[in-house]
């Protein structure tokens, strides 16, 4: 018959674990990053702590709960990330370069076109920086991608 592992106080716990947590986050993040992740990993274990049933793999367990936070730290970076990556490689801004073709389009028809054909952004992230749906983005780049060709061929 197997006997459960007594769970010990919050207190031994953090003290056993913490450098372990803290190194994993770091390889991960980056010192700089780490220190926050580091607290929200142990907020998340004290927040869930009382309804552990055993103490048994409580290594792995907050281990998972840092792979976690460390996860959706760079999930929240991401996006911020690309588009700056993406402003920053060409010479000239794509809003310059498609200015010509854009000129008469309405602010959210130019913008949808800029982003997708200029940026080559996903209609999630184009969505996301005109605050709209990705369906209401692909519908305002094919409108104005629409009325670009109108005005080309008349």
């Amino acid at each position: 018959m197997m006997h459960a592992v007594a769970i010990p106080p919050f207190e031994l716990f953090y003290e056993e674990h913490r450098s372990e947590v803290l190194r994993l986050l770091r390889r991960r993040l980056g010192a700089q990053r780490a220190e926050d992740a580091f607290q929200e990993t142990f907020l998340r274990a004290l927040r869930a702590y009382g309804r552990l049933d055993h103490g048994e793999h409580l290594r792995a367990w907050v281990l998972t709960i840092a792979q976690n936070v460390a996860v959706d730290m760079l999930r929240r970076m991401r996006p911020t990330e690309e588009l700056v990556e993406s402003a920053s490689s060409d010479a000239r801004p794509a809003y310059t370069e498609l200015a010509e073709l854009t000129d008469g389009l309405g602010p959210k028809e130019r913008a949808a076109v800029v982003l997708r054909y200029g940026y080559d952004l996903s209609y999630d992230q184009i969505a996301s920086a005109l605050g709209s749906s990705p369906d209401a983005a692909r519908q305002a780049t094919s409108t104005g991608v629409r009325r670009i060709r109108r005005r080309m061929t008349s």
